[in-house]
């Protein structure tokens, strides 16, 4: 079992969760552990169904070469998530997730997560898609993106502004595209 890359997948997956989390720390604003674990349900199925279409796809076409295309696509996910952190701007939600909260009581609710917890999961897609065609388990790679999820922004909704000012808050999108880098260079050499 790939036990690093699913690992490094799950971390990789939801640094920006941890921006998410530093951002409402920062404007003291609260996330429910309901709503914490929605939005870590919805990056689980979003991880586990796109690690079971990149094995489908690796079905259907010789071991070397999924493994080889799933290492491919993951460096190019990694190099393109550092470029797009200079090239494009990020959702609006993502540089401020407080407009979610859409009673104003400075408090994400569960309800309130949704929108929030599908955008966050647009990581685990790709990701997911290209550990499923390295042969990653769907199962454990689902489990280490949920786990990661909600540590990641309960960790960094209560760090908050200390946290923000380090390397990790103001670098998360790149730090991303590092680990995606590593773990395709590294499966591809496994």
């Amino acid at each position: 079992m790939h036990w690093l890359s699913i690992l490094l997948i799950g971390i990789g997956a939801n640094l920006d969760n941890l921006g998410i989390g530093l951002s409402l720390g920062m404007k003291k604003m609260h996330m429910t552990v309901m709503a914490n674990l929605f939005i870590a349900i919805i990056s689980m199925l979003a991880a586990y169904l796109s690690v079971v279409a990149g094995s489908f796809i690796s079905q259907y076409i010789s071991k070397d070469t999924a493994n080889i295309s799933g290492c491919i696509l993951l460096i190019g996910l990694g190099t393109w998530t550092i470029l797009s952190e200079y090239l494009s701007r990020p959702s609006p939600i993502l540089q401020n997730p407080e407009q979610v909260d859409k009673d104003d009581n400075n408090t994400i609710s569960w309800k309130e997560s949704f929108y929030l917890g599908i955008i966050l999961s647009l990581n685990c897609l790709t990701m997911g898609f290209g550990g499923g065609m390295n042969g990653l388990s769907p199962i454990w790679t689902a489990v280490s993106v949920g786990f990661f999820s909600f540590v990641s922004i309960m960790i960094g909704s209560q760090s908050g502004y200390k946290l923000s000012q380090t390397f990790i808050g103001k670098y998360s999108n790149v730090l991303s595209g590092l680990l995606l880098i590593v773990i395709g260079v590294y499966e591809f050499f496994a």
